[in-house]
């Protein structure tokens, strides 16, 4: 391969001595480290801890077919010295988060370069960098979207100087009663296909949920009696048992989900108050809805019309029935996968048909397959702008030109200057960061009482605040040790609750990781009930906090919108983001202010929802919002 170097020349004598990190060695890292090798960088380490699966190989094109299973990081400096085998490149199969890659591992790189999957660990390595004094370039991508941005201590804000997104869940009685957007009727879907094949969970039940606590006082068990056909009168058997005893007849399944139990929905008329009814469908009278505008689009790119989802619906169904007589012992349940042919007609089909019954728009196969897969596809292309770009920024860095490195945001589409690649400046330090403020603290409400000591470690330490070696002491006078990273000296606490400790309301506590050498103070509100039945809430601004009162009064308050229906008494069904969907948290488009984008949602470190400008975040879709 012959020698390309595209670095500025007044730069060979920095690059050459640079020693770089690179953690990950996935789509983005894979075109990073080419970059890195004709860049005339000498000394790289790369670590992943991922294998190379069949599916990486479309995009992350260091990788063969018979690179399945093994390393990525060490498959990945095997074929990048190809363009350069004068490069050192040492490679990792492990976890940046092991506490060998300790502060002092990370004293020793001139620039770090994220190219993650995953929150935690973009966090964790922010922690270390700042711990470190290293300059970070952190990117993501998500589909043509994608972002690269130069974190600094002191000089710029951090990776977690803004929230990100909060796991998507909706209430039970949303999912089943009063769906309001696409992604209501795909995870209803999904939970369709467990319910007739897959492992059924009692809290994924499809059927009209009567505890819904907005239909009460409806007739909806004498509508069941009086308007449930043959075909969709179920209630003495499981849904698995009644569609094994009528061998899966399609007429009879339809029937069912999108008919009689769409009439017993109606019946509860308290609903639909304020909502627009759902209109049941007939078997016999499917309308067809075909749009001249698709004739040339392919088979997933298309939205199907009523009629042709019940054609990918019946074969569907014939296809997992017989998979599902097939299997034996262990194996007694297929698995919906986004990758396999049936299982996505089924989940398209179906989440269109219940879509239209209720008025919502209804969605191509390739926008299902992403959002019941809970990712955006992966573009190389993307991949390679974002790794560019990368190396753009760390040549700044090198050059000990701060104040030239930029946050670079790539869009779909060109912004009013007519640009798709749009810098702004770098932000300064959010003063309330829970990381890299100078006073780091949160607020954590939660029932002590029913809080142990292990949740807190496991949920909120290390779930939510990303530690990994959490040292926590009361600080009530004495000294108290609630969690120790010593093995075994804290173990006895760990059954207890946060009150056996006599933590209450207004407690605070002192948190330390001295791998990340990071401390932490929070302070305890006690809250017997938190929103949305949460178990905790993690606020990282006060000002946030409403007065303990206000909320125990409030109570539940019904549904004014369509769109809003109220929260249920049940557990809520949860849509988690794919980890493996590269994003970080985006602050603004430069010279973007022109395009017309309506304002959007974002979720706080509190789970509570704030309003936001457009100029802050992407819009990937009307139904779900990934904040780069």
């Amino acid at each position: 391969m012959a020698d390309v170097n595209v670095a500025p020349s007044l730069l060979d004598d920095s690059i050459r001595k640079s020693k770089i990190l690179v953690v990950g060695a996935g789509g983005i890292g894979c075109e990073l480290l080419k970059n890195l090798v004709l860049s005339g960088f000498n000394d790289i380490l790369v670590i992943d801890l991922d294998t190379i699966d069949v599916s990486n190989l479309n995009r992350q094109f260091l990788f063969q077919k018979e690179h399945v299973g093994k390393s990525k990081a060490v498959i990945a400096r095997e074929s990048a010295l190809g363009f350069n085998p004068n490069v050192t490149i040492v490679a990792k199969h492990d976890s940046v988060m092991n506490s060998e890659y300790n502060v002092t591992f990370f004293k020793q790189f001139t620039v770090v370069m994220n190219a993650l999957d995953n929150r935690a660990a973009r966090s964790h390595v922010n922690r270390m960098c700042l711990a470190a004094n290293v300059p970070l370039i952190e990117s993501g991508t998500a589909g043509y979207l994608g972002q690269v941005t130069a974190i600094r201590k002191g000089l710029s804000e951090c990776y977690d100087c803004n929230p990100k997104a909060g796991q998507k869940s909706f209430p039970g009685c949303t999912i089943r009663n009063t769906p309001s957007e696409p992604i209501h009727c795909i995870v209803w879907a999904k939970h369709l296909f467990n319910q007739l094949f897959g492992e059924a969970d009692p809290d994924e039940d499809v059927s009209p949920d009567t505890a819904d606590p907005e239909a009460a006082g409806d007739a909806g068990s004498v509508a069941l009696q009086n308007q449930a056909s043959e075909a969709g009168n179920v209630t003495r058997v499981s849904t698995r048992a009644w569609a094994q005893q009528s061998e899966y007849d399609p007429s009879k399944l339809f029937g069912k989900f999108f008919c009689d139990d769409i009439k017993y929905l109606l019946s509860m008329d308290k609903l639909w108050t304020k909502r627009t009814p759902p209109t049941p469908l007939s078997w016999d009278n499917i309308p067809e809805e075909i749009s001249d505008q698709q004739g040339g689009l392919i088979k997933d790119q298309k939205v199907w019309s009523p009629a042709e989802c019940v054609q990918a619906m019946v074969s569907s169904i014939k296809i997992l029935y017989q998979r599902s007589k097939e299997l034996n012992g262990e194996e007694s349940f297929l698995v919906w996968d986004k990758d396999d042919e049936a299982s996505m007609d089924f989940v398209t089909a179906c989440s269109n048909l219940r879509s239209h019954v209720f008025s919502i728009p209804k969605k191509s196969r390739f926008d299902v397959k992403a959002m019941a897969g809970n990712i955006i596809p992966a573009i190389a292309t993307t991949n390679a702008v974002i790794a560019g770009l990368i190396v753009f920024e760390a040549f700044k860095i090198l050059e000990g030109k701060w104040e030239e490195c930029r946050h670079v945001y790539l869009n779909s589409k060109p912004n009013a200057l007519n640009k798709v690649i749009a810098p702004s400046s770098l932000d300064s330090a959010n003063p309330k960061c829970y990381v890299c403020s100078p006073h780091p603290e949160v607020t954590v409400l939660l029932n002590v009482s029913q809080m142990t000591v292990q949740s807190f470690e496991d949920k909120v330490l290390r779930g939510a605040l990303h530690m990994i070696s959490p040292d926590v002491m009361v600080d009530d006078g004495k000294g108290t040790v609630l969690i120790s990273s010593e093995e075994g000296e804290t173990t006895e606490n760990m059954s207890k609750s946060l009150s056996d400790f006599n933590i209450s309301d207004g407690t605070r506590l002192r948190c330390e990781d001295f791998h990340q050498e990071y401390d932490l103070n929070i302070t305890i509100i006690d809250r017997e009930h938190l929103e949305e039945n949460r178990e905790f809430t993690v606020i990282a601004d006060p000002s946030q906090l409403q007065p303990k009162a206000a909320v125990e009064s409030s109570g539940p308050q019904p549904s004014t919108s369509s769109s809003k229906p109220a929260p249920s008494t049940r557990a809520t069904e949860s849509v988690e983001i794919d980890e493996d969907l590269d994003v970080i948290f985006q602050k603004g488009c430069a010279n973007d202010d022109h395009q017309q984008e309506p304002s959007i949602r974002k979720r706080s470190i509190s789970g509570q929802a704030d309003i936001g400008s457009a100029s802050k975040k992407l819009r990937l879709s009307e139904n779900d919002i990934i904040e780069l």
